[in-house]
């Protein structure tokens, strides 16, 4: 960063994703989710940098996207093994194309569907996003935010990718398209595809997931199966369990504080500040064990 500052966006993360399973990955704005996301497909800035591993794919046939080239990423990668439907769907869209061009661009290049049934398949690959046929010849200024994420969406549902990577995919749908967009998502994983849904809507969240990531400050520190964490025991992080009680079917109550600048993160659990629990144990970072990062948490259920 300027002045020669470092900043740990996205720090010791560790998951698996199985054909088949999503995982939600959730937690207020600035924790790295979406950096995390850009770093599986390549797409950091130039001044990021990364150490570890991103496997991806079966035992023999792996390739590690955190090293893999640009040339690999765009010839075999993205859009092929790793479709994204992202954050700022509008800012992904090519400004000077219809949105018909470019899906029927997508048709051709990752299906390699003929010229002749180009029209019908890009128009049945709108519809499977809830995209208006009769909106398919308008370039990307003139459609409303929900509209540029149902054709992002479109766009990235194309070539059934082994991996989806949905960054906020409910982003300005109302509540009606937000079931239709979730139900589709859930039909790509239950069709046998891993897909790593980034959300602050812990309703929908709720809806498509089969397992929870809550992330903190460039961490995880919540990892465990949907069904129990939204409902009983419940979370075992107190950060975790702030996110749901903040929700107004919940208990309406914001978790005080804000999160801290990720350049200036203590040595200790970034959550103590903001934490009823916090002791003097919390100056000591916890590990994430058995699906939970915090000193003070409750066992698991099962143990």
């Amino acid at each position: 960063m300027p002045g020669g500052r470092h900043v740990a966006a996205v720090n010791g993360v560790s998951f698996d994703l199985a054909a088949g399973e999503c995982l939600a990955l959730v937690g207020e704005s600035g924790c790295g989710k979406s950096v995390l996301a850009a770093a599986l497909l390549g797409l950091l800035p130039g001044n990021a940098r990364t150490r570890g591993a991103a496997w991806l794919g079966p035992a023999g046939d792996r390739l590690d996207v955190l090293t893999a080239g640009e040339a690999t990423l765009a010839r075999t990668v993205r859009g092929r093994r790793v479709g994204l439907i992202p954050q700022s769907p509008a800012a992904h869209l090519t400004p000077v194309r219809t949105v018909r061009a470019q899906l029927e661009e997508t048709v051709r290049e990752l299906r390699g569907t003929g010229r002749a049934a180009l029209r019908a398949a890009a128009e049945a690959a709108a519809a499977r996003a809830a995209f208006p046929t009769d909106h398919l010849d308008r370039y990307p200024h003139q459609l409303s935010g929900g509209l540029a994420q149902r054709a992002a969406t479109a766009l990235a549902l194309v070539a059934d990718a082994p991996l989806l990577i949905a960054d906020e995919p409910t982003t300005g749908l109302d509540r009606d398209l937000v079931d239709r967009t979730v139900g589709e998502l859930r039909r790509h994983a239950d069709n046998g595809h891993g897909l790593l849904v980034i959300t602050h809507d812990l309703a929908a969240a709720e809806r498509v997931a089969d397992r929870i990531a809550v992330m903190y400050a460039g961490r995880i520190v919540e990892l465990t199966d949907a069904a129990p964490f939204f409902g009983s025991p419940g979370p075992r992080h107190p950060y975790a369990r702030g996110l749901l009680a903040a929700l107004p079917e919940r208990d309406f109550a914001p978790i005080p504080g804000l999160p801290p600048e990720l350049d200036a993160l203590p040595d200790g659990c970034a959550f103590a500040p903001r934490c009823d629990r916090a002791t003097d144990r919390c100056a000591v970072l916890p590990d994430l064990t058995g699906g939970v990062a915090c000193h003070h948490a409750p066992k698991a259920a099962h143990a």
